[in-house]
């Protein structure tokens, strides 16, 4: 492998700061960042989450998920970054390891200065050399595998939305541009490494990671994927008794024989309605003096309030610098604070804003970065045992949100294909983009094309017999939020979800077969089930009672040939195998 220089630009250096000396790098260089009351960091940022238009990779040859960019093109504005680069004349440089062990990937992250808070955040979430290395190697110059180079307010006029997220796969290289997200660093390293552990055998998955102790006292893994917002970070830390352990929150990647490798020495968790009755674990790592926070609204005082929804005019005043420098329209402001214009001329019933009004309600998409030394009971990232269970969570909500609160699969076939679906309710910053929505694996950062997924987990799959496959529904029985408030839909709380998952891995469950989808889901009339119907209502459980309740047999019915058709279409697409087809569709 070629060496990949880790300091390539003719500039002045900060070395490796400490997480003290780029909190003052922040509040001097970043813009709209805020002190909090505990002397933690918050980012209002430009963009509220990654932008998946704004990435290309360098070819010329469509052989990937993602949009390409011409060689040449990428060239000129690579070379327009390191003019800026040379002119700032100091970059913040940031050496860590993806992962631990044999799973571990040397990497480079470099930023100017007004992206101090995110070589703060990306500091936290990597493995120092002193944790993978030898005295000797730690001596030796660094080679990393990965590198970024992140220039946060250079603005591209020339390309969609000012910004550029580049990827360089033949150097392991990635160039960010104008954006001024974290996600964009946290997730070019992960896209790269996606590519990378597939060529040497093994898969990456947008995984959470749990230790479980079983019943005879041994320990396995359970990994959990889920799209953003189905609560994926939420159930890695959530207990289940005294038998589970934390492990990892977004990305893990599997190898053959239930092997397991890490990429993160901390988590990168939503903070929308983060309370300590009900996340305590996250709410207390968030709202710690060590934790980085990004887009959370904060008092005057710098108290969090994680559940802010329309501004007052007396909020928006108070931010409406803030609100400008991160885009919103300044004649727009105004007029809001003013009161020419009111909330309910711009916001709906539902709390969503009209278009050029984005400011008034508060992003939900707010993030905190926490070390994993601020999670307590987390398990020893250098003994990850075996992979013996593997779930999916699909955040189901609408008028067609039928899917049970916890299903098994019975097939690694079937597994496959609900894995490739990677079904859940669409979320966004704005709350605009609502429906059902499918991402393979829920995997939006696998770069090459997504059906190898599916051909590779068959693989893995192959090597790892007596794995239990499940999906967890973490959203909604027969409708929305506002549905539930008037009992006309059922919420799947997080106490139901912990329930579930407890009976899951204590294998304490009687299953009985769908008939219609042919998985397994809790026989809610056996009783051996008796104690978990008591903590999750049975119409949860399985849904077809709670349709067959209010009179809406025949929307069941439909659901289940709507969503029989839609699936396999979906497959279809990706050319997965008709034995997983077949294991969907029935």
């Amino acid at each position: 492998m070629a060496t990949r220089d880790p300091r390539p630009f003719d500039v002045e250096y900060i070395e490796n700061p400490t997480q003290a000396e780029l909190r003052e790098l922040a509040l001097a260089h970043t813009p709209c960042v805020q002190q909090t009351a505990v002397g933690s960091i918050n980012k209002v940022s430009r963009n509220k989450a990654r932008m998946a238009g704004y990435t290309y990779i360098i070819d010329t040859q469509d052989r990937w998920s993602h949009q390409i960019i011409d060689p040449d093109k990428a060239r000129g504005l690579i070379e327009r970054q390191a003019k800026y680069i040379a002119d700032k004349g100091k970059l913040i440089a940031i050496d860590g390891y993806v992962g631990l062990g044999d799973g571990a990937f040397g990497t480079t992250w470099l930023y100017t200065p007004e992206g101090a808070n995110i070589a703060g955040m990306q500091q936290i979430l990597a493995f120092p050399r002193s944790d993978v290395e030898t005295a000797e190697q730690q001596a030796a110059p660094f080679e990393p595998t990965f590198r970024l180079f992140y220039t946060p307010d250079l603005m591209l006029d020339d390309m969609p939305g000012g910004q550029a997220i580049i990827v360089d796969m033949e150097n392991w290289t990635t160039h960010v541009m104008g954006a001024d997200y974290f996600g964009e660093s946290k997730k070019g390293i992960l896209r790269m490494l996606n590519h990378y552990v597939y060529q040497q055998g093994g898969l990456v998955l947008h995984a959470g990671a749990k230790a479980v102790t079983d019943a005879t006292g041994g320990k396995l893994t359970m990994t959990i994927m889920g799209l953003s917002g189905t609560g994926k970070t939420t159930t890695t830390f959530s207990k289940q008794g005294d038998i589970t352990e934390p492990i990892q929150d977004d990305m893990v990647a599997l190898w053959p024989h239930g092997a397991l490798s890490i990429t993160e020495n901390g988590c990168f968790a939503k903070t929308d309605g983060l309370s300590l009755e009900t996340e305590p674990v996250l709410f207390t790592a968030t709202t710690g003096s060590e934790a980085w926070i990004e887009n959370v609204f904060l008092e005057p005082d710098g108290s969090f309030h994680f559940t802010k929804g329309v501004l007052s005019i007396d909020e928006v005043s108070r931010l409406r610098d803030i609100l400008i420098a991160t885009g919103a329209n300044a004649e727009n402001v105004d007029k809001y604070i003013s009161g020419e214009v009111k909330v309910d001329d711009v916001v709906n019933s539902h709390g969503i804003p009209a278009d050029g009004w984005d400011f008034v309600v508060w992003t939900q998409n707010g993030r905190s970065i926490v070390p994993m030394s601020s999670i307590p009971e987390a398990a020893d990232l250098h003994e990850i045992p075996q992979v013996k269970s593997m779930g999916i969570l699909n955040r189901d909500e609408g008028y067609d949100a039928a899917m049970p609160g916890i299903v098994r699969f019975t097939s690694p076939e079937q597994a496959a294909g609900y894995f490739m679906l990677g079904e859940t309710s669409k979320t966004s910053a704005a709350g605009k983009d609502r429906g059902k929505t499918r991402s393979p694996f829920t995997q939006p950062f696998f770069p090459a094309k997504h059906g190898l997924q599916a051909k590779r987990f068959a693989e893995l799959a192959a090597t790892m017999p007596g794995v239990t496959m499940w999906l967890m529904n973490t959203g909604y029985i027969g409708g929305e939020a506002s549905d539930a408030k008037e009992n006309k839909a059922l919420n799947i709380k997080i106490r139901h979800s912990s329930a579930m998952l407890e009976a899951l891995l204590s294998e304490k469950i009687k299953w009985k077969k769908d008939p219609d989808f042919g998985y397994e889901i809790v026989d809610v009339d056996a009783p051996e089930n008796a104690d978990l119907v008591e903590k999750v209502p049975a119409e949860i459980l399985d849904p077809r009672r709670f349709y067959d309740g209010r009179g809406r047999h025949t929307d069941y019915e439909q659901w289940v040939s709507h969503m029989k058709e839609a699936r396999a279409d979906f497959l279809k697409k990706f050319d997965v195998s008709d034995a997983i087809v077949q294991a969907i569709a029935g």
